[in-house]
């Protein structure tokens, strides 16, 4: 899944006035329309590399029963087809920051917007696959960019009191993506010619013209423009954003406190990446290292699966009997789509820490339950295909509703502010680098070629036990922050432990 928060402000749109900020909300919630951008591409690469035309093109002639097309790809062309995206993730996210400051949060999507175009353009005219490859590397470093960009729009421009779901859209409209591609896919698979791969990649430049196009019309974030001196267009920006005159009392205090908080920021100094790993009173090493790895864990322990049945979801029901993957593609994606919804709302009702550990229980026993039906039961038993699809789209409903939106919205909101940027410049770059990792070890880890581990649904048995991992890390480290301001978390990492952080978050609440 892809895409995360690389830096939330502050201080956040709204904190001091009422909760009718629709205009803001409203703004905000569509930047988020870049997640699409990374879902539709993950999808997209799932079903075309299936696809007869594109096997032809890019991949070889296949006596083997089992490829029913005529036409075969390598593991290694697969994995690196699949995976060189989260390579250019991975630096488009490290250089995302520089980008902000340099050109805008505005003004830096839509520059991403331009790179993905780029990506995008290559992949569509290449006759050979190191063209294909390069332009995913470019498409890559787009969606890096954006992954860093939108949710630190987001998190300096939405309310206060929603900033958490309004970060959270952005891993829904990465599920929309999703499905979208999957139903591209399935229109154009039939197709004899090369249009049948170019016409669902081709596609992409339309999302970009229209985030791009959005953003145009957008508001700059005003803490950006306040730390750039342009205070008449940070009071005329943040003056859309609440729909309130620019001269209100009200505006102006939300100016205040951001210029508040910009010379605290001042006063601190410039910190190092070295800053992000120092043991102190703050935990800072502990913080930045919970960044880091509730990112890894989101890739390797949870999102692992779900990538699997992305990227690979078409080849796995092929190979479970399944008469028409693609269909049921399009039925996971939306068992995807929909129980993001539940999990957006559940960020502010049920907290953080407990929809993290709920997610991680049930998405274990999904996965032991997938892995034992698909090493015990024939592809000729209907019934018993029939359960692993459920229990497919069961996992993908509990990752959906927790760990897909929370992990994101957990790395925007646990740095200090002397090490933000930098702190969630490296979380982000974390998950795109295991991203990659996993996306490149899949096929050899499931296919049954030469030089492969052959697995297949036996992999859910790794899986199964690493997410369990993920329950201990979550209950270890992971506090309780719903409903607490950046100052009021900061306070918690001081004075108690990620254990006892509900009894001390309700003494913060009670105490105001």
């Amino acid at each position: 899944m892809p895409g995360g928060p690389s830096a939330a402000g502050g201080y956040a749109i709204g904190a001091s006035g009422s909760k009718n900020k629709f205009a803001g909300i409203a703004m905000t919630t569509f930047s988020a329309f870049g997640g699409i951008l990374f879902g539709y591409d993950t999808g997209v690469i799932s079903g075309i590399k299936e696809m007869k035309a594109w096997l032809r093109q890019f991949g070889f002639v296949s006596t083997d029963p089992k490829h029913v097309t005529g036409y075969a790809i390598s593991s290694s062309s697969e994995s690196l087809v699949v995976s060189i995206l989260s390579a250019g993730t991975f630096f488009g996210a490290l250089i995302a920051a520089p980008a902000a400051d340099i050109l805008g949060r505005k003004w830096g999507i839509i520059f991403a917007t331009l790179v993905f175009c780029i990506g995008i353009a290559m992949q569509t005219a290449a006759s050979g696959i190191a063209l294909f490859v390069v332009g995913r590397v470019f498409a890559g470093l787009g969606v890096g960019l954006v992954s860093c960009l939108i949710p630190m729009y987001q998190s300096e421009c939405s309310p206060k009191w929603i900033r958490g779901a309004v970060v959270a859209t952005y891993q829904w409209a990465i599920t929309i993506g999703l499905l979208i591609a999957a139903i591209v896919n399935n229109g154009t698979k039939n197709r004899d010619n090369a249009s049948a791969y170019q016409i669902p990649i081709a596609l992409q430049f339309v999302w970009a013209l229209i985030l791009a196009g959005g953003m145009f019309f957008l508001p700059e974030s005003p803490r950006w423009l306040i730390k750039r001196g342009r205070d008449a267009d940070a009071a005329a920006s943040l003056s859309r954003l609440t729909g309130q005159p620019s001269t209100s009392p009200d505006v102006e205090a939300e100016l205040d406190e951001i210029r508040v908080n910009l010379e605290e920021e001042k006063a601190l100094g410039e910190s190092s990446y070295a800053d992000c790993f120092k043991f102190s009173k703050n935990k800072i090493a502990l913080r930045t290292l919970t960044g880091i790895f509730i990112q890894a864990w989101q890739q390797i322990l949870i999102y692992n699966p779900v990538n699997f049945i992305f990227y690979y979801g078409t080849t796995f029901f092929l190979n479970s009997g399944i008469s028409n993957p693609f269909i049921i593609t399009i039925i996971t994606n939306v068992v995807n789509v929909v129980m993001t919804i539940p999990g957006m709302w559940g960020i502010e009702r049920f907290g953080r820490r407990r929809l993290l550990l709920v997610g991680a229980i049930g998405m274990c026993l999904c996965e032991y339950i997938v892995a034992i039906i698909g090493v015990t039961i024939s592809v000729e038993n209907i019934a018993g295909q029939k359960v692993l699809i459920a229990f497919v789209c069961f996992y993908i409903a509990f990752f959906a509703s927790t760990w897909g939106p929370i992990a994101w919205v957990i790395t925007g909101e646990i740095f200090p502010l002397q090490v933000r940027a930098k702190a969630m410049s490296l979380s982000v770059a974390s998950n795109w680098l295991w991203n990659f990792g996993i996306g490149y070890a899949t096929p050899y880890l499931v296919n049954k070629q030469a030089g492969s581990a052959g697995l297949e649904s036996k992999v859910f048995f790794i899986w199964g036990s690493t997410c369990f991992c993920c329950i201990i890390f979550t209950f270890l480290c992971i506090p309780e922050t719903k409903g607490l301001s950046l100052e009021q978390i900061d306070l918690m990492y001081q004075n108690t432990t990620p254990v006892k952080s509900l009894e001390y978050r309700r003494r913060l609440v009670a105490e105001g």
